[in-house]
């Protein structure tokens, strides 16, 4: 039987999602592998201990891209295409911090079959990113 529910029917203000998950070495040394960015303040104890953050960080873009995995897998869910995401980065993320993802929906246009969000990702009760997201869910 075939679904005739549309599904941005289903989506109202105020749903939301969250992700968390413990940044490892391993996640930083994979994200470095992936987008090319081998910056020495990810990758080398010795060169970030003497950067402002003390130590090592992860790569901001690694944080964020929880919110794709919410989108994907969550709300809007399966189909759903990103079209614009600005982000701040508020404070770095250390390896072994618990980063906590959220996404809520601000926002339908129904008509353009747009959903407008709030995202956002905490550690230990602090932002260390926010921004806003907007997504296209085709029928």
């Amino acid at each position: 039987m075939i679904d005739t529910v549309d599904k941005i029917d289903t989506l109202e203000i105020g749903m939301a999602a969250t992700y968390s998950q413990t940044i490892t070495d391993a996640d930083i040394k994979s994200f470095a592998g992936i987008s090319g960015d081998n910056n020495p303040v990810h990758m080398n104890d010795e060169f970030a201990t003497e950067s402002q953050f003390g130590r090592r960080i992860a790569h901001g873009l690694l944080s964020a891209s929880f919110f794709s995995a919410l989108f994907g897998t969550k709300i809007p869910g399966p189909g759903c295409v990103y079209v614009s995401q600005n982000l701040k980065f508020l404070r770095p993320v250390y390896l072994n911090d618990t980063v906590t993802a959220s996404v809520t929906i601000k926002g339908i246009d129904k008509e353009k079959r747009r959903v407008f969000f709030d995202t956002v990702c905490i550690v230990k009760s602090k932002k260390v990113i926010s921004g806003e997201a907007e997504l296209y869910l085709p029928k």
